[in-house]
């Protein structure tokens, strides 16, 4: 490599770097503003509201959790822009109280007034009819009285234990003798926090211009009752309040003789991770809030008052109302021509395919795997499973492959962060179907997307590979834009195997013939081809780089992209969320320009484009340029090689990004995010309308041809 680290050394500085929690901070600040997005139809503006908090919960449990562990350890390293841990959450709270305050009042002042012109009303219990009232007190006393236990806190009975993320009542009782007590009540999370009241009493509908569709709060309603769990004894107060645990598991699996097992037991430990947040009504008084702050060991800055409910991610049913004028208009995948009417190894041995997420249909990959299974010169299966979610039929398949008596390998990724009993759940079904079953590499996480499938045929053995940007989930596929890919390249395809033969064997293998793979080469790679751009500069007078990806970390590539900016190369940077790069800084990164798009869809796609002198290079990949994606994870990164398929990322995908002036916004050096409006008489882009419009048009084609003869 000429772009020795030596050479990069010199852009490792603090303050040439954006320190990664705030900038992901910055990412749901932009969740944030589509849930603010009066242009945005009512229930999707209630979907942003839920997203950013289920997005914060996430954040607490991991990242905060992550720095409250180093300031305990008296870590005094610094991150990557030079702030310790102290500074860091220091500045994480002073952020995301505000945030928090300012969705919240939106929710409260602005959503809920929105949602009853519309005749949907989240009520308080007041605000019942007396039937209504009378109904849902018949309905506590039988479906949920049952489960809930008070638990006291008294000389006699230690604090409680509290799950993460679950709702409470913190409760002051007074006994007939004048002593006072502390009790908690837990919210059970089996019941929808939401409860639909004609759904509870069984009023038929009289339709959108008949009656209020009503819903209340468990918690108004468990509140409403209370007196049923402490009979004899006097209710003084009753607050909500709800806590985060640190939930990040600490693996040592160079001590595990069974790794499965070891995993199972992480789990369990994880409930009682310490608590790295507490949140309360803003009217819980000062002594209820110093008796939980001292019982769950943390300090006052933990401590976040909110201004009405807590606990929004919850919120997210309301967006399955049948309410289709509250919504976005719908859409539906579309199904290529050819998977419609083919074969499907047929369609790969003619050329190689993509299919682009959520816009073309998932189908075609679960037919894959369902073919494979089924059809009689399938000889093997080899997969990765990442994130499969409930219910999946790629494993459905995968089990049928084995009881036809097919030789099937799957790599199931134990350590996939929040999937982990999931993950165990599919292992062990897949090993009950006679499935080999393995679960990884010591010290990485396989995060590489990967199906082989190898098939007798007339001319000898053939070998078919799927490869991803997304995992093989069918609730994903339908919200995260992703990059599927199909062909049988001999190079490629001896690649993944001998890819499978590492993570299910040994190897040492450092060379391969097309494929980037992590943690082998990637960054090399990437440092070299950053270097070649470099090069076509001075050339040929251009180089140019685009990059969309989620998040971009690793301190070593981005000091190679400082020094590509300063030789003259351009480079257009499409990141979702993190970026720890700073663009447009004099001398340093002049020539560099990063956008968002937060919209509709995730955009959960890397791709990477790079000029080389007009010979045009595309790579597709399930790696983030972060140090845990180059260092840590098994990751791949495939060449897209056929002309029409690179025309098609680079034109309708990369181009009409870089272009989209309605979604998109600008990175500043500053580190905040400004749209990128249309300048005046500038025609409107909207990457994923294109898309969706795009898609919508060949399937009418699709359909007139079918109608027409």
């Amino acid at each position: 490599m000429k772009l020795a680290n030596e050479n990069l050394s010199k852009y490792l500085k603090p303050e040439n770097f954006f320190n990664r929690d705030l900038s992901w901070l910055e990412f749901n600040k932009r969740v944030l503003e589509e849930a603010l997005n009066p242009d945005l139809p009512l229930l999707d503006q209630v979907k942003f509201v839920s997203i950013f908090f289920s997005n914060l919960d996430e954040f607490y449990m991991i990242r905060v959790a992550g720095i409250k562990e180093q300031i305990r350890a008296r870590v005094i390293d610094t991150s990557i822009d030079g702030l310790s841990p102290i500074e860091q959450l220091k500045i994480v709270e002073a952020k995301v109280k505000p945030m928090v305050k300012q969705i919240s009042n939106h929710w409260q002042n602005v959503i809920i007034p929105k949602l009853r012109e519309n005749k949907v009303c989240i009520c308080e219990f007041s605000q019942l009819t007396k039937e209504e009232r009378e109904a849902l007190n018949e309905y506590f006393l039988k479906e949920i009285y049952p489960i809930l236990t008070p638990l006291a806190f008294d000389p006699g009975r230690p604090f409680p234990y509290i799950s993460n993320l679950s709702l409470s009542f913190a409760v002051r009782i007074k006994k007939p003798n004048g002593d006072k007590n502390f009790a908690r009540i837990k919210v059970p999370s089996n019941i929808p926090r939401l409860l639909r009241v004609d759904q509870i009493i069984k009023i038929k509908s009289k339709g959108s211009n008949g009656q209020l569709t009503k819903f209340v709060w468990i918690g108004d309603l468990i509140k409403a009752n209370m007196q049923h769990l402490f009979p004899g004894i006097e209710i003084e107060e009753a607050y909500r309040f709800r806590i985060t645990r640190d939930t990040d598991l600490e693996i040592q699996e160079d001590e595990a003789d069974d790794l499965l097992q070891v995993i199972e037991e992480n789990i369990k430990q994880m409930k009682f991770g310490s608590v790295v947040r507490l949140e309360v009504e803003n009217q819980m008084p000062e002594y209820m809030i110093e008796t939980l702050i001292e019982n769950l060991e943390i300090s006052r800055e933990d401590v976040h008052i909110i201004e009405g409910s807590l606990g929004l991610s919850d919120v997210m049913l309301l967006y399955d109302l049948a309410l289709p004028n509250l919504k976005e208009k719908p859409f539906h995948p579309v199904t290529p021509e050819p998977f419609e009417e083919e074969n499907i190894f047929t369609i790969i041995q003619r050329k190689d395919f993509i299919l682009h997420h959520p816009y073309d249909s998932f189908n075609p990959v679960v037919e894959f795997i369902k073919q494979a299974a089924r059809d009689p010169e399938v000889l093997a299966i080899k997969q990765t499973l990442y994130r499969v979610g409930l219910n999946s039929p790629i494993v459905k398949y995968l089990i049928e492959a084995a009881e036809r008596k097919k030789q099937v390998a799957v790599l199931v990724e134990l350590k996939a962060r929040f999937d982990e009993e999931n993950n165990i759940y599919w292992a062990r079904e897949l090993e009950k179907a006679g499935v080999h079953v393995v679960y990884g590499l010591v010290g990485l996480k396989t995060h590489a997307k990967m199906t082989l499938v190898v098939r007798k045929e007339p001319d000898g053995v053939k070998r078919y590979v799927h490869l991803g940007t997304g995992n093989y989930n069918t609730t994903t596929a339908r919200i995260y834009t992703d990059i599927a890919y199909f062909t049988t390249d001999d190079a490629i395809c001896t690649d993944i195997s001998e890819i499978f033969n590492y993570l299910t064997g040994y190897s040492e293998q450092k060379v391969y013939r097309k494929l980037f793979v992590a943690p082998i080469n990637k960054r090399e790679k990437f440092v070299e081809l950053i270097e070649r751009e470099i090069k076509s500069v001075k050339s040929c007078g251009k180089g140019h780089l685009i990059f969309k990806l989620n998040s971009l970390v690793d301190p070593m590539l981005i000091a190679a992209m400082y020094e590509a900016s300063k030789c003259g190369v351009k480079i257009d940077l499409i990141i979702r969320g993190i970026s720890c790069l700073i663009p447009q800084v004099p001398g340093l990164s002049d020539n560099i320009r990063i956008i968002s798009v937060v919209g509709r869809f995730l955009e959960h796609s890397r791709i990477y484009y790079f000029y080389n002198g007009g010979k045009e290079e595309i790579y597709c990949s399930s790696a983030d340029i972060m140090q845990r994606n180059l260092d840590r994870r098994v990751e791949i990164t495939f060449p897209i090689q056929d002309p029409d398929i690179k025309s098609f990322i680079k034109d309708s995908i990369l181009k009409t990004l870089l272009a989209d002036n309605v979604k998109a916004r600008v990175l500043l050096p500053t580190g905040q995010y400004v749209f990128n409006h249309p300048v005046y008489n500038e025609e409107s882009t909207n990457h994923q309308e294109l898309m969706m419009t795009r898609a919508s048009s060949n399937s009418k084609k699709i359909v007139q041809r079918e109608l027409h003869g």
